[in-house]
């Protein structure tokens, strides 16, 4: 057996074995995220994450290296976050110890893959790797903090709006009152369902179609209210419609599953701002490529 077939194999068996000790919040994950809309983005995480290694793997198989104190490091982190869930179990609320179970797996995860084949392929693939901890879900506590804030912004955007459109708007807290109508935006009109799903989706593209860190970065930054200016603009729409059309806008199908208009239009200027970063990735390229010629005349 060659040394990469060790180091292969090595992987397999420790991967093996957390899903033999992990596979029960494992299993809780993937059935949260299909019974609540809020951890729906979760059932994509894995496979892009997967996806993404493959897709660099043939370039890895030249990285491929131990790295036993940093691997062994992670692994050793994982098993004491693991235990303490263990320890703590009868003071933790059940999605508290969810959460600190998925990340001791993830870690556990990642600590394997960078102990069998190297710190070098680790740092070629750390988005994919990285993008693993998606696969923790939020505690109770984190989510609805995270859905009050979109339903803050929420509101203020479609107030903008009405605002803009010359329409007597008042808000108190977070309700809406214009003529003829008055909107609670509540939980279920928070977004956070699409809203994960942009973001996930703005994440994936930035890393695949951008080189430079920041302009990733910037772009993922937007997405977040981007999130928020699409679901206002949503809340919107229907209250228009439903007070200047047909009143069965406010309760009728569009209200219930027209979110998928509003992602779309907002995935749009997702991909309008990517091909400007884009655009001027290559500029700057060209630039750089003008500028080393001149360069080496100057020397």
């Amino acid at each position: 057996m060659t040394k990469l077939t060790k180091q292969k194999t090595g992987l397999a068996l420790l991967w093996v074995f957390s899903l033999l000790v992990g596979w029960r919040p494992l299993i809780d994950t993937f059935t949260l995220s299909v019974r609540n809309d809020e951890y729906t983005h979760i059932l994509l995480i894995l496979p892009i994450s997967v996806a993404l290694i493959f897709l660099e793997w043939r370039f890895l198989q030249t990285k491929f290296a131990l790295s036993v104190r940093t691997g062994s490091a992670f692994l050793v982190i994982a098993v004491l976050i693991a235990c303490s869930s263990l320890a703590w179990s009868a003071s933790l609320p059940a999605d508290v110890r969810l959460s600190i179970r998925m990340l001791a797996l993830v870690l556990w995860w990642i600590g394997a893959f960078v102990l069998c084949l190297g710190s070098r392929a680790s740092r070629s693939v750390l988005f994919p790797l990285c993008f693993l901890f998606g696969l923790v879900p939020f505690p109770n506590t984190l989510l609805n903090g995270i859905i009050a804030l979109l339903q803050q912004g929420s509101t203020w955007s479609a107030r903008v709006l009405f605002e803009a459109f010359g329409v007597p708007v008042a808000q108190d807290g977070l309700q809406l009152t214009i003529p003829g109508l008055t909107l609670l935006v509540a939980q279920e009109c928070s977004s956070i369902r699409s809203s994960s799903m942009l973001l996930v989706t703005t994440m994936v593209l930035a890393q695949l179609l951008l080189h430079s860190p920041w302009r990733k970065a910037l772009l993922i930054g937007l997405a977040v209210p981007l999130s928020v200016a699409k679901n206002g603009l949503r809340i919107f729409a229907i209250a228009m419609l439903g007070t200047r059309v047909d009143p069965g806008y406010l309760t009728g199908r569009f209200h219930h599953q027209g979110g998928i208009i509003f992602f779309a239009i907002a995935l749009v200027v997702i991909l309008a701002l990517l091909w400007i970063l884009q655009r001027g990735e290559g500029s700057a390229e060209r630039m750089e490529l003008d500028q080393a010629p001149a360069a080496a005349k100057g020397r």
